[in-house]
Formats: C-alpha cells, sequence, structure tokens
C-alpha cells in the first residue's frame, strides 16, 4: 500500500512543470509584477511553501522559463542540422511553424513580458542574455553550414544577428498586426533569409 502511494505523489520534474504552467499562465495574466508568489501558488493549486522548495525566488522561476524555451529551440537546430541539404532547404520547411509560433499570442505575451522584466531588473537581464549568447552559438553553428568565404567574420556575425531580429521582431507583428497575410510574409520571408544567406 505504501508503494501505491509512493507512486501516485508527483515526480520532482512534474511538479516544477506544474509550477512553471502557472507562473505563465499568470504572467500572461498580470505581468511578472503582478504575478506574485501567492498568485502562482494558487494558479499551480500549491502552498507558497512548496513553490519555494521548487524555486528559490521568481528569478529563479524566469530563468527555468527561459531554460525550457532554450532547450525546446536547441531541439529544433538539431532537428534542422540533422536533415540533408542546405541549411536554406531546412529554413524553408521550418518557416511556417516558426511563423506560426511568433504569431501565437499566448507565446509572444510571455517572450515580451520576459524582455520588459529584463529592461528593469538585472538579475533577468543577465539570466536572458546568458541564453541569448546560447541561442547565437546554436544559430551561428548551423549558420556555418552555408558560411560564404567572402563574408569577414564581422559581416557573418552580422547577418546571424539579422536572422535573429527577424523573428525577435515577428513577436511583436504577431501582437501589433495579427491578421498579417501570413503566407505572403512567409513568402518575402524566405527570399530575405536566402539572401542573408547567400
Amino acid at each position: 500500500m505504501a508503494d501505491e502511494t509512493h507512486s501516485s505523489r508527483p515526480s520532482p520534474e512534474s511538479r516544477r512543470q506544474q509550477i512553471l504552467d502557472a507562473a505563465c499562465e499568470r504572467v500572461r495574466q498580470s505581468g511578472f509584477h503582478g504575478a506574485s508568489m501567492a498568485d502562482i501558488a494558487k494558479a499551480a493549486g500549491l502552498s507558497v511553501g512548496q513553490i519555494y522548495r521548487y524555486f528559490e525566488n521568481k528569478e529563479a522561476i524566469i530563468a527555468a522559463i527561459v531554460a525550457q524555451d532554450l532547450a525546446e529551440m536547441r531541439d529544433k537546430f538539431d532537428e534542422m542540422e540533422s536533415q540533408p541539404g542546405t541549411l536554406r532547404d531546412a529554413i524553408d520547411e521550418h518557416l511556417p511553424e516558426a511563423v506560426e509560433k511568433c504569431f501565437d499570442p499566448r507565446r509572444a505575451a510571455l517572450a515580451l513580458e520576459v524582455v520588459a522584466e529584463a529592461a528593469r531588473n538585472p538579475k533577468v537581464a543577465a539570466i536572458v542574455r546568458a541564453a541569448d549568447d546560447q541561442e547565437r552559438e546554436l544559430a551561428k553553428t548551423m549558420m556555418e553550414r552555408d558560411r560564404q568565404p567572402e563574408w569577414t567574420e564581422a559581416e557573418f556575425q552580422a547577418r546571424c544577428e539579422v536572422i535573429g531580429l527577424i523573428f525577435d521582431g515577428l513577436l511583436m507583428r504577431g501582437v501589433n498586426h495579427p491578421d498579417l497575410d501570413r503566407e505572403a510574409l512567409i513568402a518575402v520571408l524566405r527570399s530575405t533569409v536566402r539572401h542573408l544567406l547567400t
């Protein structure tokens, strides 16, 4: 009987995920300042004490949210890297999915809240910048596949940065212009990214 009770208890990983899901929902609704630990605990169906067993503070929750997003990106880059053909081929195939993610209002709200908090809070800024460094390294590694020999290191870095700018900007466009013609957008993005890679 004791084994049965023990096995039905949530694992630490599932409990952490439960808290992160609740935190994401509260942040989308109220922002980081408006989402107190008590609000997050209530949304998760837990006590504040239980939350603190898994996360030291709200910055630790933000770090976990950012890490989760980075892990998802790493998986997507690995998938694209494993595909045969050029990087342009892989991007062509994955572009519609990437655009849809950027236009997902829940995803955009959370990403923009994280960036807004980073602009106010030096601890969050350090978390976001460290994740951005990793993201840029992943993108650079992937873009090496199609790197042109005439590009200087500065130009290569700038081309990587512009691709990042495009996708960061799409989050804002998803909020500001959600009814944008996505098919036309994807067609123009394809030619833009091809230009940046050649």
